[in-house]
Formats: C-alpha cells, structure tokens, sequence
C-alpha cells in the first residue's frame, strides 16, 4: 500500500444510503487490497479521517457491523466469533462482479429500434432484448406483445383501437453458439511496477467480464488463468484476491495452458483474451526457466510468436489487451497478432473494459452469423 496517493472523495451520493455510499468505496479498497478486509478496513478509517466521509449519525463501526450482518463480511474463525479480523464471504463476492460490470460496462446501453442490425432476424432459436418492426414473413410467436399494443393505443386512441401490421414489433432473434473463452491475466512484477496500479483494473476488468458471460451467456464456458513464472488456473471466486507476484513473464505457458483447455472443449468456437502490461520475458526448457528482461529475447519472442501460429492453424483467435504503448512492445504485440491473425488494442487502463466487451460482443455476433449461412 506504500505510495498510495489519495484525493478529496466526493461520494456519488445520489439515492444511496449511508452504507451504500461507504460500501462502493469499500468495494473498491477491497480490490486494491486483494481480498484484505482488515486492510480495508483501516484504509476506509484512514480517508474518513482525513476527509470526513462519514457523519456523527452512521460511523466507520456502524457501517462495519452493517457489513457482518448483511452478510459481507464474516469473523475470521465463524464458530467462535473470534480470531482476529475478518473475511469476504460469497455475497461479496457476488457483489464485487456486480460491481465491477456496472462500473466497466456501465456506458454500455440499449441503442434505439433500429440500429442493431442482423443479417438473419426473426429465424433464430434464442431471444434477445432487441426490438424491430415487422416485416413480412417473421413469426408470430415472436411478436413483442406488449410494445405492438402500446403502439396500437398511441397510433389509434383508447376508444378506436385497432391493431394493425405498422403497429406490431418482433423480438429480435439469433442463431446461438456455444462460445468457448480462456481469460489470460499477467501477473508479473511489472503489473505494478514503478508504482503504477495495472493488476486492480485488470482483475475488476476480469470480474466484469466472468459476471457478464456467466449471465447473459450461460451457454458458454469461461476459463480464467494467470501466468508469471508459470501459468495455472483459477476460479472466478477468486479475482477479487489476485496478487502480484515476483515473476517474470511467460506468456508461452500461459498460451499452452489455454490450448489445452480449449482443446477439450467440444464445440467449434473458441478464442483466448490475454490482457498484459509487456512482453514475454521467460520460458522454460525442461525443468529450468531461461529469463531475460532486457530487450526482446530472440528466443522468447520465437517461441512465443510459434504458439501464436499454433492458435491460428486449430481455429482460436487470440486477443490482446496490451496495458502500455512503448514502441518495442508495440513492435512485439503486432508480430504476435499478424501470426495468430488475431486483434490487439493498445489501451489506457480506464478505457480497458470497453475494448473487452466491444470485442466479446463482436465475436459472438460473427459467429452467430456464421452458423446461418
């Protein structure tokens, strides 16, 4: 927590309570803290007492006992009430994703009648929240009831209703695939290197997107693992408490670890997104790991571009989100994406979230396509 830097907090205060405007700060205290509620906790007291969040009438200890007995929060031995500080229980963790996929995808909104197109509307096998007028041959099974009779009443008037086919609106439908998805989060050094936060908005990026497939795409499977040294897998209960570690980067592992799980998926459609702050940096040659951080290792980047070829040759598009825009890395990332024949974007930490859902949302769309054709 050393060089944290902080500013006037001026709560969003809008129709929330007490607890509310305190348990959105806490949220994201918790993330930077990876999971610490005594941490938290002390930090959240800290900025109260600098910047008077609080009020005479609701404290930092209401809004704790609040917390256990809304169930965020839980003793740390929860038979005896006892053992030194607390811990997140499930609900929070719930409430972290939640969190995170309205503040990442927040600005995300229906767009007007009209303006989401589709090759092959009114023929699928999946409903959508998208409404269009109707045309001729669309199915009345997927007439939009109650929208066709609103625009039956204001077209017409109460006392002559009418409804007739300029009245009437389909619920939009689409051809639904089964997508298959490996998330891959750099947890190098570097990730927090020179006293920039990278690994806090990566993982809440992370948790928008497992919160978002997991609810509006529980068709499709989510694979979330990170990679250093080496890579292994997590589950999605677990982002809110990822970790730095002193590790360098080994993107290959990362990369064979995805393959492998996607190969075991039985469906056609898979893609890896790999979100990284920097270029490949380690490897391993048997039992032993060859290391080099300066520059662009020759022997690295070969490797490294290879599995990319790999991913291209069985079908898995990678997507990179690449957290800096240094020339050398740029330079690698576009090698790395002309091999897979994949996508990259270069992107500040704030606008990483919109890249991920802009590109989830396109894949899907092509794909739904493609199985209409």
């Amino acid at each position: 927590m050393i060089g944290w830097k902080f500013s006037e907090y001026v709560p969003n205060s809008e129709g929330q309570s007490p607890f509310e405007q305190l348990l959105d700060l806490f949220q994201q205290l918790l993330l930077h803290t990876s999971g610490d509620v005594d941490e938290a906790l002390s930090w959240l007291t800290e900025l109260d007492n600098q910047h008077n969040i609080t009020t005479p009438d609701y404290g930092i200890s209401d809004f704790i006992k609040d917390l256990e007995d809304k169930g965020y929060i839980q003793p740390r031995n929860p038979k005896t009430g006892q053992g030194g500080g607390f811990t997140p229980t499930a609900k929070m963790e719930i409430n972290l994703r939640q969190s995170a996929l309205k503040d990442v995808f927040g600005e995300i909104k229906k767009s007007k009648r009209g303006n989401h197109n589709t090759k092959h509307g009114g023929r699928g096998d999946e409903q959508t929240s998208e409404i269009r007028p109707y045309e001729f041959g669309d199915r009345i099974d997927h007439l939009a009831l109650s929208e066709s009779i609103k625009n039956a009443q204001i077209n017409h008037g109460i006392d002559d209703f009418k409804l007739t086919q300029d009245d009437l609106e389909i619920r939009e439908t689409f051809y639904q695939s089964q997508m298959s998805t490996v998330l891959m989060i750099d947890i190098s050094h570097s990730m927090i290197l020179y006293g920039e936060d990278r690994i806090t908005p990566a993982k809440k990026v992370a948790m928008a997107l497992s919160e978002y497939i997991t609810t509006k795409f529980p068709k499709d499977t989510l694979d979330i693992i990170v990679f250093g040294n080496d890579a292994w897998r997590i589950e999605i209960k677990d982002l809110p408490y990822l970790k730095v570690g002193p590790y360098h980067t080994n993107t290959v592992a990362g990369l064979e670890l995805a393959m492998d799980i996607l190969r075991k998926r039985r469906n056609p459609n898979k893609q890896i997104f790999m979100i990284t702050d920097g270029k490949p940096t380690c490897i391993k040659k048997g039992k032993k790991y060859f290391k080099n951080s300066w520059g662009l290792d020759k022997q690295i980047i070969n490797r490294t571009l290879n599995l990319a070829n790999r991913c291209k040759k069985i079908d898995i598009p990678v997507t990179t989100f690449m957290i800096a825009e240094d020339p050398y890395l740029v330079q690698f990332v576009e090698k790395f994406t002309a091999a897979n024949n994949g996508k990259a974007f270069y992107s500040s930490l704030k606008g990483l979230g919109e890249f991920v859902f802009k590109d989830y949302k396109q894949n899907k769309k092509s794909r739904r396509r493609g199985r209409n054709r």
